[in-house]
This record gives C-alpha cells, structure tokens and sequence, in this order.
C-alpha cells in the first residue's frame, strides 16, 4: 500500500523517527510533506519525466521528497554526500535534473555545482539556492492533480570509472500499484504491518532508499540514523524495539569488535531479520553473529541494476557456509574468459540471463559492456554448486595476477579483517619485476600507534598460517582511513592509483554497477 493510505488509517503512527535527534514525522505528516513537495515541483512547473537531484546527508525530509517525485511522475537521483563538485557535479548534469536540493552543510560542494532551473538548500542558507523549508511551507498539503507513478534513477557508485545513471521505464498506472520489491521483502524478510525498520547507511543508496520505502508500504517505521556507528546501533535496536534492519559486512565486524561488555549491555530480543548485502561476508564473521543474535542473519546479493537477484536464510547458510543462496530473479550462468558456459563448481563470471534489461543512461556502449546473449552481469566473480547455490569469490576488476597465478583479495581480506588489532582492510595488485603483480595489504589498524614494522610481520605471519602463501600480501602498508564508501564498497581505485600508473590496471573501467543493492 502507499503512504497515503497509512495516513488516512493510522495517522499518528510514526513513519521516520531520526536515530540521532529523535526528531519523527507521522505518517499524516508524511503525507502532509510529500505533498507539499509534490506542489512545489509542479510550481516549478515541472512534469511526469522530469528528474531531480537530491544530494543530502540523512534528515527528516529525505524520504518525504523521495515520495512527493516518486507521486509527480518524476524521476529521482540521489547522490553521494561524498562525492566532490567535480563528481556531483557530472551527475546533475548527466541526469538532466531541473529541479536539486542539497544540504547546507554541503555548501563548499553546492557553489561549484552546475546551474539548474531550481535550486534549494535544506537545513540553512547556500548562496543562490531558495531555502526548500520556506518553499515547503507556501505550497498547500492537498494532493497534486495529476499524480502519477515516478522511479528513481540512482547512479553506480564509480569504484573504478564515472558513475553511471541505472535507468528504467517510468511505471504505468495509479501511484499505489504493487512492486516486486515491496512482494520479495515481505516474503523473504518477514516485512510487515507494524515493523521497526532501522536503517543506518545514507539514504542515497540504493538498498537504505528503497527498503525504506517498502517499509512505508507496509506501514512500519522507519528508524534512521545520521550516521553508523557500531554501540549506538545496538542502543537504538533496543530504544525502539527495532524488527528489521539491514547492514553491510563492515559494520558487523565494527559491532563484532566492541568491548564485550558494551556489545551485550541491550536488550536486542525485538529482532527478527538482519539482512545483509553489498560485498562478500565473511565466514567468521557471519558465524559469530549467527551465534551471538541466533539464525536471524539474512543475506542477498544483486545490483542498484536490478538484473538478478539471490537469496539466503540463515538455516540455509549454516548448511551451505558462504554462499549468497540460490537465484530468485534470472538464471545464473558462469562463463569463462572466452564467454564459455562453465559446469558447477568452475569459478568464472557471473551473468543472469532473462532477468529485467538493464540499461545506463546516456550510455549505451556501457550497456552494451554488461549485456549480452548470456544476460547481465555485475562485473562479479563466483560459481554455482551441485544444488544451485551461487558462492562469491571477488569482482573481475580486483583480481591480481602474480606470477602468472589468478588471486583474488577477498579471501585474503577476509583473513586480514579478523586480526583483532586491524579495523578495515584492502588487498590490491602492485607493480614487481619478477611476479608483474605483487600482493600487498594496505590495513587501517585499530590503533594508529600500532602502524609499524612490528604489525607488517604479525599480520603476514597471521595470513601465512591460514591461506597459501600465494595469496598473502608481501607487504603491508598503513592508512589512518581507508576510502571506503558508507555503504560499505570500497574504492580500491583510489589505493591502487597510489601504486600504479595513470594508465595501469587502475585505471581499467568496472562492467558492474552496485553490488548488493535492491532489485526492482
């Protein structure tokens, strides 16, 4: 059901309670405020085909004007509060918006970005923007005239290139039609009437934008925090008896290395369902939150591209430990290098073939890069066992070939990551003489004293004792922060850059988009 609905039936019921303020909108006040929106763009004389862009941090109105396009027939982009002028600024661009509604706190970025017909800042003043709170307050919350279903249009993250804009058809028909994804969730994940849905990663991004909105549809509330961080998550799950909640592997393992102590001092017994997406998880880490939070630890894998889609329940994984499950949405098919279909158990890329279509806007030799007789593919690596269930190894785009052998980091991340004096990981290719490629870690430790000589051996020594030595780095190196994405992905293309030159491996373009965003 759409919000709308929610409002008239239970209109007190909070639908967006911020994590950090406790600030938090009804669902009539949802729908007061989406409509306010929805006016203002027709104000702006904006109609059904339009986009606009939103580049903000995480507040009360984000979903709100999600859902005032999402009724106008409008498309709407999100991007990254990471990203600078330069890189925001080809988005606005490249995705035609004439309407943008940045935070003021993004001011130093706002001044350089492209012109735009309409242009507002939320949350304070930017010079040259309209304040989007007045703009709000002189529209009237009665429903627009002509309302029609709008989409959004989010773009790849550009890991390893430009950010590509993930287009689809504008849907036909009333704005409250059912949609696969709102379907899948309530099947797979239990969503449902009343839940508490905590969110912690910026609503830019595919999988925290579009579940929440499916929450809206069941009519549950939305929790949303600012910004992650590992004991207040847990202090919010017991707060507000929150149901459901979705994650990326990195913040399990922050939440795993909290003092004891503080990790089990709340009461977490309201959960059902965390789900987890967006990079490979790690063995032991999943184990240890199976066995900490009991069978409750759901995992997908697909794209912001929506081509394919898998799924697995906790009982599932504890049989088949590292899998991402079997395919719900496409057939999966494991080629080799020479575009080969490869029999189960042979690892290769992975496509999914007679899924949705998958297409980039503006962009039709990026397409045509990712699409093809076999179906789409995410740029991933992996194969399929006997029974079906798809396992990940890497993306195509990381493997490092040393001495003529295929090694992909995952796995030696995977290992690195457990160390208990190191907070994040990343293992790349680098130049050598005698190999072409040599593995080296570059490790962001938990304690910056620690960075040394001393830490290089003990994490080397620490990887040898449990992978071949092929696979462990010859090196390590020490970053006080690695450039890791909010969501989780990281930007190995900035570590790598650092290595090689312009025109090396760095700089080769990634087929895939956004792993482990939300089909649909």
């Amino acid at each position: 059901m759409h919000p709308f609905h929610h409002a008239a039936s239970q209109p007190d019921t909070p639908a967006i309670i911020m994590g950090g303020t406790g600030k938090s909108l009804s669902y009539a006040g949802l729908e007061a405020r989406s409509n306010q929106a929805a006016q203002l763009f027709r104000a702006c004389g904006l109609r059904r085909g339009d986009t606009v862009a939103y580049m903000m941090l995480n507040n009360i109105d984000y979903l709100p004007l999600c859902w005032a396009a999402q009724r106008s027939g409008l498309i709407y982009t999100c991007i990254s509060t990471k990203l600078t002028a330069d890189e925001a600024g080809y988005i606005v661009k490249d995705s035609g918006a004439k309407l943008l509604v940045v935070s003021a706190e993004l001011e130093g970025v706002a001044r350089d970005l492209p012109g735009v017909p309409h242009r507002f800042a939320r949350g304070g003043e930017i010079e040259g923007f309209a304040s989007l709170e007045d703009s709000l307050a002189a529209q009237p919350e009665t429903r627009i005239a002509d309302e029609s279903a709008g989409r959004d249009m989010l773009y790849s993250s550009g890991t390893t290139g430009r950010p590509k804009g993930i287009i689809g058809p504008l849907p036909e028909g009333p704005i409250d039609q059912p949609d696969a994804l709102t379907g899948m969730v309530g099947m797979l994940f239990g969503f449902r009437p009343g839940m508490v849905y905590l969110s912690p990663a910026p609503l830019y991004h595919a999988a925290p934008l579009r579940y929440c909105m499916s929450v809206h549809k069941f009519g549950g509330t939305v929790v949303v925090m600012e910004k992650f961080d590992p004991a207040f998550y847990l202090a919010l799950i017991e707060r507000h008896r929150v149901t459901h909640s979705q994650v990326v592997p990195t913040m399990f393992v922050r939440i795993l290395k909290l003092p004891e102590a503080e990790r089990t001092a709340h009461d977490l017994s309201s959960l059902e369902a965390i789900i987890h997406a967006a990079a490979p998880c790690p063995i032991e880490v999943k184990e240890r939150m199976i066995e900490w939070l009991g069978p409750k630890i759901y995992e997908y894998y697909s794209a912001t591209e929506g081509a394919g889609f898998t799924a697995i329940t906790p009982q599932e994984w504890l049989k088949k430990k590292g899998s991402v499950g079997k395919s719900l949405l496409g057939e999966i098919r494991i080629l080799d290098e020479a575009g080969n279909l490869l029999p189960p158990g042979r690892e290769g890329r992975i496509f999914f073939h007679g899924g949705p279509p998958v297409a980039y806007h503006n962009a039709p030799e990026k397409t045509a890069e990712v699409t093809g007789e076999h179906g789409a593919t995410f740029g991933d690596i992996g194969y399929v066992d006997e029974d079906g269930y798809l396992f990940l190894t890497d993306r195509a785009s990381y493997m490092i070939i040393s001495g003529g052998v295929n090694v992909y980091p995952q796995e030696t991340e995977d290992v690195l990551v457990m160390h208990e004096k190191v907070a994040d990981v990343a293992v790349i290719g680098v130049p050598d003489e005698e190999l072409g490629e040599a593995v080296k870690a570059v490790v962001q430790p938990r304690h910056w004293a620690d960075a040394g000589p001393e830490l290089e051996a003990e994490l080397i020594a620490w990887c040898r004792a449990r992978l071949s030595h092929i696979k462990c780095p010859k090196s390590v190196d020490f970053d006080p922060e690695l450039p890791r994405h909010d969501t989780g992905k990281l930007y190995k293309r900035l570590l790598k850059e650092r290595y090689w030159p312009a025109k090396g491996p760095a700089a080769a373009a990634d087929p895939g988009g956004e792993r482990g965003a939300a089909a649909g």
